[in-house]
């Protein structure tokens, strides 16, 4: 693990050198092939034709440069993945605003394709945390933008680009501090619209009970099982559960809801409570089993572990063919967050219990942190992902297979969420399959402040633009 936790001349030296090196790096790449990163990890899921003559070697990029703990600021490598950055902001007593779920998600990751996290209903996404972004653009160039400078209109249009336009090589970032432990609550509520009605409730006032919610998300079991966990930071706890071991976290939820105590994590199992069992799709892998549970090593209880064996099964088939030979039905991946007004939750989960049948879903509202400028002319901020600021969502994220039935169009499930989501007003992420025709892409993700976009930081197209890259599930 390369974590630098000093500033000092020499972490900014060897930096602006990095910088140099990957300028010439990327020159030097043909420009008859789509520039593709050297990473180890990635948390997307497009499983489409990766191959490259060569690949940019971004490696130099990926620790955290300097903590300033007085200023609470970070300054971190575009590729840190937030289990480094954690790591080195806790030793501080300070954290990211938001922590994504999963360790191995980079910074960069989280800012070009946005994140979430129960934090995000007063801290809103990463990027709003963003005090400025060094990028390495299409054109070549590399340039800093910030809010304030002759490249805002890059700031606030990097978010949501996924590296289409240029991708962060350093970012700023603002800090919050954290206490040793967090005190969870679980409630569980019988219908939709209790669920909601308490997400708009807890998320208005930060609070509950009079305590004070410095974190909230949800689970919904079953259209009469749902649950909303709010968490709060405390300086001591009667006990710290491990879900690291032979527990399992989501499974404690229902255990722990009701009259009584809670639970408590550490701050640091808090922030990855999810990535151990990569929230609960390890049960695919029998890893939730007891005795598998028991011979499974902890250091391969994490979700890039998963996430290599789901990729390993997309280039095999294999999951595709056993089924054809067990005579089951075939399955369609169904790996998707989108976001809508939380008053349109209870209809999206009507919907999805109604359509999909997929269960667990994972709730977590948000509302952004960011308002639009008064001499803004666009009531977007953040114009490629194009929510309001005034307003709380909820996202849900659903990730697992789904059985298809004979005579199913192609996606069939996938599509039917993107057909609800739009009719809700809503939005998805773009880090799985996306099955919008190119009209209807660009209406959802604003085609025309993109192309001023592209025409300005990659003029020649040497980077794949935002509809190619995400629509390769078509």
């Amino acid at each position: 693990m390369n974590v630098k936790r000093q500033s000092s001349q020499r972490d900014f030296a060897d930096h602006v050198a990095a910088v140099q090196q990957v300028r010439r790096d990327f020159a030097e790449l043909p420009t008859t092939s789509p520039v593709r990163l050297a990473k180890p990890t990635s948390n997307l899921f497009r499983f489409g034709d990766t191959r490259a003559t060569r690949k940019l070697d971004v490696s130099a990029f990926t620790s955290v440069i300097s903590v300033d703990p007085v200023e609470r600021v970070a300054e971190v490598g575009g590729m840190t993945t937030y289990e480094d950055l954690v790591e080195a902001t806790l030793a501080h007593g300070l954290m990211p605003l938001v922590v994504p779920q999963l360790r191995t998600i980079t910074i960069g990751g989280a800012v070009t394709g946005l994140g979430i996290e129960s934090s995000s209903f007063r801290n809103g996404l990463p990027h709003e945390s963003v005090h400025e972004i060094e990028v390495l653009t299409g054109s070549g160039d590399t340039v800093v933008a910030r809010r304030d400078n002759e490249h805002r209109d890059l700031f606030y249009g990097f978010p949501n680009s996924y590296g289409s336009l240029g991708y962060s090589l350093r970012l700023r970032i603002e800090l919050e501090p954290v206490k040793p432990y967090v005190h969870l609550r679980h409630l569980r509520f019988g219908s939709a619209e209790e669920a909601m009605d308490a997400f708009t409730r807890v998320c208005a006032d930060a609070e509950h009970q009079g305590q004070r919610v410095d974190f909230v998300d949800g689970v919904a079991f079953a259209p009469d099982e749902l649950y909303l966990t709010l968490a709060t930071f405390v300086d001591s706890a009667p006990w710290a559960s491990d879900y690291t071991g032979n527990d399992v976290y989501y499974r404690s939820i229902p255990r722990y809801a009701g009259p009584g105590p809670g639970d408590y994590l550490t701050v640091h199992d808090y922030l990855w409570r999810w990535d151990t069992d990569w929230f609960w799709c390890s049960r695919a892998f029998g890893t939730q089993h007891p005795v598998v549970r028991r011979l499974w090593p902890r250091s391969l209880k994490r979700s890039d572990v998963y996430r290599k064996l789901v990729a390993l099964d997309r280039r095999t088939d294999f999951s595709r063919l056993l089924n054809r030979y067990r005579g089951k039905p075939q399955q369609e991946p169904l790996i998707q967050d989108i976001e809508v007004d939380v008053e349109r939750g209870a209809e999206f989960l009507d919907f999805f219990h109604s359509e999909i049948g997929m269960s667990p879903i994972w709730m977590c509202p948000l509302r952004l942190r960011e308002k639009p400028t008064p001499a803004s002319t666009d009531p977007h901020v953040w114009p490629l992902y194009p929510l309001g600021h005034d307003r709380l969502y909820v996202n849900f994220g659903f990730w697992g297979m789904v059985p298809m039935r004979p005579g199913q169009r192609r996606a069939h499930h996938n599509r039917l969420v993107e057909e609800e989501v739009a009719r809700l007003g809503g939005h998805k992420s773009l880090y799985s399959d996306v099955f919008y025709t190119e009209d209807e892409f660009w209406r959802q993700y604003n085609g025309d402040a993109y192309q001023r976009l592209k025409d300005t930081y990659d003029p020649q197209g040497r980077l794949l633009g935002l509809y190619a890259k995400c629509a390769s599930g078509r």
